[in-house]
Parts: C-alpha cells; sequence; structure tokens
C-alpha cells in the first residue's frame, strides 16, 4: 500500500485491523465485505492468510476459512466485476516435505516443477487457494498470477550463482561453497561474531520469474554482505519504513509466536 500510493495509484486496502493503510476494516472471509468493495477495482493484490506461525494459535478451519474461503470469495467477486488482473501471494511452504531431502542426499533444487507436498494446515490451504486460482483462470478466463514467496529477508540460497554442482556440497559445506561465491562474507560475519549455517537444505531457483516476470531481485546475499561491510544499513528503505510486524496481536514467553 505505501508503494502503491507513492507511485499515485489509486489502492484500497483491506484488512482485519485498523492501520494507517487500511481503508476498509474486515475479513476476506465474509463474502458481503468482499462484494462490497469490489466495484470499480482493476487488479486484486491477494495477500490476506493466516502464517504458519498461526498454526499453534488458531484452528485447521480458521485457516480454511482465511486461506481458502477467503480466495474464493475475492475470486468470485473479482471474476463477477470483471477484474482484469489477480496476483495471489503464495508460499514455499506448499512444497512441504519436499523441501528437505534425505539424509546424505544433496541440497534439494527448488523450481515450480517440484511436486508439492504440504505438511501442515498452512501449506495445505495455501495449496488449495492455488488451484482455485487455476479453476477460476480456466473456467472464467480471470488472469492469475501466484507468487510463491520465500522469507522477506535475504539468504544464501537466495544467490542465483548457486549450481546444481553445488547441491551436495552446499548440504554437508555450506561455508565453503558460500565463501566462493561471496569471498567477503567471513570476514563480514566475523567481525559481528556470526556463523554460517553448517549445511543449506534447499536452494531456491527464482528463473522463472526472472524470464517471465522480467524481475531483478536487487537484495540478494551479495548485496547485504557489500552494504554490512561498508557500514550501511542493510535493509531495504521500504523494509525501514514497515519496521517489525509481529503475527499476533502480542508477544509469548517462549518467542514472538508460540510453537505447535
Amino acid at each position: 500500500m505505501r508503494t502503491l500510493h507513492a507511485a499515485g495509484s489509486q489502492a484500497i486496502g483491506l484488512d482485519v485491523n485498523h492501520s494507517a493503510f487500511t481503508h476498509r476494516v474486515g475479513s476476506v472471509a465474509d463474502r458481503s465485505f468482499v462484494k462490497k468493495c469490489m466495484p470499480g477495482v482493476h487488479a486484486v493484490l491477494h495477500t490476506a492468510t493466516l502464517h504458519k506461525p498461526h498454526i499453534a494459535t488458531h484452528t485447521r478451519q480458521d485457516f480454511v476459512d482465511t486461506n481458502v474461503t477467503g480466495t474464493l470469495n475475492l475470486l468470485e467477486e473479482a471474476a463477477a466485476a470483471g477484474v482484469g488482473a489477480f496476483i495471489f501471494t503464495s508460499t514455499t511452504s506448499v512444497f512441504g516435505r519436499a523441501l528437505v531431502p534425505q539424509v546424505g542426499e544433496p541440497a534439494a533444487w527448488i523450481t515450480e516443477d517440484v511436486v508439492p507436498l504440504p505438511k501442515n494446515i498452512y501449506g495445505v490451504t495455501k495449496a488449495a487457494a492455488e488451484n482455485l486460482c487455476e479453476l477460476f483462470h480456466n473456467i472464467r478466463g480471470l488472469p492469475c498470477l501466484i507468487l510463491r514467496t520465500s522469507r522477506f529477508f535475504p539468504e544464501p540460497d537466495d544467490s542465483r550463482a548457486f549450481t546444481r554442482d553445488d547441491l551436495p556440497e552446499v548440504r554437508a559445506n555450506a561455508d565453503g561453497v558460500v565463501r566462493r561465491r561471496v569471498p567477503r562474507y567471513q570476514e563480514v560475519y566475523a567481525c559481528r561474531g556470526w556463523s554460517m549455517f553448517p549445511g543449506i537444505d534447499r536452494i531456491y531457483i527464482n528463473d522463472r520469474a526472472r524470464r517471465d516476470l522480467d524481475w531483478r531481485p536487487r537484495y540478494d546475499f551479495a548485496h547485504i554482505i557489500d552494504l554490512l561491510h561498508a557500514g550501511e544499513d542493510p535493509r531495504s528503505s521500504l523494509a525501514r519504513a514497515v519496521g517489525s510486524k509481529g503475527y499476533h496481536a502480542h508477544a509469548f514467553a517462549d518467542g514472538p509466536y508460540p510453537l505447535e
């Protein structure tokens, strides 16, 4: 919403909570609320969801209501209103068990062709929502784009420099592989008392997004290391503006969110 407003775009923010960027308060699980918000809309950016950290605090029915029924409501009303584009933010969690290779196997090479094996209600409902988007594209002609996003912060396994040849070593010796790709990382980590993961079990491949969407990520691992080395803030301007956002209204005794 910040970016759209800054660009001069007319955008309506929906949320279950009040905020400076929320124009209408309500839930996507409420079909009548969604219907009231849809007239005049040209594109839907669907990010409403219960996340994995909510598994311990919300029921499986809650996940179905928000992630599945909420997506269906948006798709139904978007199609009925003649919306020209529907962008759904999904998650790499739909891959589930496919993300973790067996002991002794190389790191997993994760592309859109990997068959999802959801391992919790979050992954199951997001996969179901993806299927709904594909259904509405096929039967109603609604232009849909599904984005399976990973974490919204830099990771060494986001580096495009990794290749399939790195998979065995990156699983057992992440330091060696990352050091070859981003030599400066050791110095930056040492100054901060940080250590690299012993091994990395998956590598996300974003070639399709680069090719089909002309996406060019700027905040990769090497860029973050360069910023830290220069003594600069590694966060983007948008990240600094948004700040830290929790998944719950309060913190828990064992951390920002409880584990199931």
